[in-house]
C-alpha cells in the first residue's frame, strides 16, 4: 500500500492489523478499519473490568481483544496501529520492528483514508507546539466558521480524526476544511502527514521521557511541515521553530510566514499600535499591511493568547479566509476552561486558574501576564527542570505554595534563583491538600496581587487530570469567598 496514496475499503480488505491500545482512539480505530474488512485484533496490557467491558463490545463486532500481554505480535499481523501514548521501544513496536512491519497512529490512518470515499477530501490546517495547541486550533476553526466555511476542531483536542475522516457522525460530514491540533506523539506515527498549511507555536522542554531527547521532539514537532503546499506558520520570537520550516521539505511555493507581538516584516503577522495586522498575505508584503482585528477582541489578550490568535489568524489566511472573518471569529471565541481563567476576586485578591499550565513553557506564559503573583505550583515534573522559569519570574513573585510529587525540583530552584520569597511547602497528597493550597495563598497575598494556579507540572500524581486540578482550586476559592463573606 503506498504511504501517501488515499486509500478505499477495497486497499483495507482482509489486511491483518494489530492495534496497540484500548483506549479512545485505539476503539476508534479498529472499529473503522474493521467496517472497511480488515481483520483486527486489539492488544492492551491492561486487563480490568474496565477493559474486559469495553473488550466484549469490540468483540460483538468481530474484533478480536488481547488483554494482559501487549508485547507479543499476533501472527500474520501486517501493520501496527498504535495510539499516540504508547513510547517508540515498547516491547510490541520491537517486536514489529524485527518482523519489518510498520508502525502507525491513528492521524496516519486517517491521512490515507481521506477521500476513500471518492469524495474531495477536506484540506488539513494542522497546529502543534508545546503550549497553546488546543487554543490556536478552536481559535483556528471560530474564524473558520466565520468565514462560513463548514469545519471541526478535530484530533488531538477529542473527537478521534479516523471518526471525522469516514464522516461516522453527521457533524463531520461534508466539511470544507478542517482544524487540526497534532501533538509530538501523532506527529511522531504519521510518516506520510502532508498538510495545507501547518503552525509549530513554540517549543520547550516537554515529554523527554517519551522523545528521549529535546532534538528528537522537535525534529517530531517539525514533521508538520513536511510536504506543506501553502504556508508554514513560525513563531518569529522563537527561532527553533524557524530552524523547523528552514529543514523541512516542502513542496514549491510554499512559504515561509511569521509571527510576531512586534511589528511585523514582511512576510509576517505582528501587533501595531493594538491592531492586529497582516503583512504576508497582502498584494504588496513589502508596503502594505492588512488590519485584522484588535488586541481586545483577543481573550484574554495576555501576550502569549495573543500569538496564538496571531498564528489562528496566518493559517487561516493561508487558506484564503478575508480579514473580517478573522476579526468576527476572535470576537466569537471562548476560551476552555483552566486555561488562565478567571475564577474570583477574594478582599481585593484575584485569583486564576491555569491548570492547563502543564510544562515549564506554559506556567512563564502564565506567569508573565500578571504582577505581583502568589503562585501555586508542584506536581509531576516530567524531567523537566525549573531554574529558568523561576529565575525568569522571580521578580513577580509574591510568595510561592507547592506540592506534588516533585515540588523539591521546584523548590531548590526557587532557592538558587527567589532565595527571598516565601514559600509554604505542603508536605500532603490527600483530597483537601488544594484547599489547604489556596488558603496559604491568600494568607500570603495583599490586595492588588494575583494568586495564580500554574503548576508547571503534569497532575496525574494527586488528580485525575488537569481539569480535576482546576475544578479543586475553583472549589477552593469559592469556599474561601463564602468564609470571608
Amino acid at each position: 500500500m503506498g504511504s501517501q496514496e488515499v486509500t478505499t475499503a477495497a486497499d483495507w480488505q482482509g489486511m491483518h492489523i494489530t492495534v496497540a491500545g484500548l483506549g479512545v482512539s485505539g476503539i476508534s480505530a479498529a472499529r473503522a478499519l474493521a467496517g472497511l474488512g480488515a481483520s483486527v485484533t486489539v492488544v492492551d496490557e491492561g486487563d480490568s473490568p474496565a477493559h474486559r467491558e469495553r473488550a466484549a463490545l469490540l468483540e460483538q463486532q468481530g474484533i478480536g481483544v488481547r488483554l494482559g500481554d501487549a508485547g507479543t505480535l499476533p501472527e500474520g499481523t501486517g501493520l501496527v496501529v498504535t495510539s499516540p501514548g504508547w513510547k517508540p521501544d515498547s516491547p510490541l513496536f520491537l517486536a514489529a520492528a524485527e518482523a519489518g512491519v510498520d508502525v502507525v497512529g491513528d492521524v496516519e490512518i486517517a491521512w490515507r483514508l481521506r477521500g476513500h470515499d471518492g469524495r474531495r477530501a477536506a484540506p488539513w490546517l494542522a497546529v502543534t507546539g508545546t503550549n497553546g495547541k488546543t487554543t490556536t486550533t478552536r481559535m483556528l476553526a471560530s474564524i473558520l466558521t466565520a468565514a462560513g466555511l463548514r469545519t471541526a476542531a478535530v484530533g488531538n483536542i477529542g473527537t478521534p480524526i479516523v471518526d471525522v475522516v469516514l464522516g461516522t457522525d453527521e457533524a463531520y460530514a461534508d466539511l470544507d476544511v478542517l482544524a487540526v491540533e497534532l501533538s509530538s506523539y501523532q506527529l511522531h506515527w504519521a510518516p506520510s502527514l502532508r498538510v495545507h498549511s501547518a503552525a509549530v507555536l513554540n517549543l520547550a522542554p516537554d515529554h523527554l521521557d517519551w522523545h528521549g531527547s529535546m532534538a528528537a521532539y522537535a525534529a517530531d514537532k517539525g514533521r508538520v511541515y513536511e510536504g506543506n503546499r501553502v504556508a508554514c506558520v513560525y513563531n518569529a520570537a522563537d527561532g527553533a521553530t524557524e530552524d523547523l520550516v528552514r529543514a523541512a521539505d516542502v513542496e514549491e511555493g510554499c512559504r515561509a510566514v511569521g509571527f510576531t507581538l512586534g511589528t511585523p516584516g514582511p512576510s509576517q503577522l505582528g501587533v501595531v499600535d493594538g491592531i492586529l495586522v497582516d503583512r504576508a498575505f497582502v498584494e504588496d508584503r513589502h508596503r502594505q499591511a492588512q488590519e485584522l482585528a484588535e488586541v481586545a477582541d483577543v481573550r484574554p489578550p495576555a501576550p502569549h493568547n495573543i500569538a496564538n490568535a496571531l498564528a489562528a489568524a496566518a493559517l487561516a489566511r493561508a487558506y484564503g479566509v478575508p480579514a473580517k472573518a478573522v476579526r468576527d471569529g476572535l470576537r466569537a471565541f471562548s476560551p476552555d476552561a483552566h486555561r488562565i481563567e478567571h475564577v474570583a476576586e477574594v478582599d481585593g485578591v484575584a485569583y486564576v486558574d491555569d491548570s492547563k499550565a502543564t510544562n515549564t513553557h506554559a506556567a512563564q506564559a502564565s506567569l508573565a501576564a500578571y504582577e505581583p503573583i502568589v503562585w501555586i505550583a508542584g506536581g509531576l515534573a516530567k524531567g523537566a527542570t525549573f531554574d529558568e522559569l523561576v529565575a525568569a519570574s522571580a521578580g513577580r513573585l509574591r510568595g510561592v505554595v507547592l506540592f506534588g510529587a516533585d515540588r523539591a525540583l521546584v523548590r531548590e530552584a526557587l532557592t538558587r534563583h527567589a532565595p527571598e520569597v516565601p514559600v509554604v511547602d505542603l508536605d500532603r497528597t490527600d483530597t483537601g491538600t488544594m484547599s489547604a493550597a489556596v488558603r496559604e495563598a491568600a494568607r500570603l497575598a495583599r490586595p492588588g496581587d494575583t494568586v495564580l494556579l500554574a503548576p508547571a507540572c503534569a497532575s496525574m500524581d494527586m488528580f485525575t487530570n488537569y481539569n480535576q486540578r482546576g475544578d479543586l482550586f475553583a472549589a477552593a476559592v469559592r469556599e474561601l469567598g463564602a468564609a470571608g463573606a
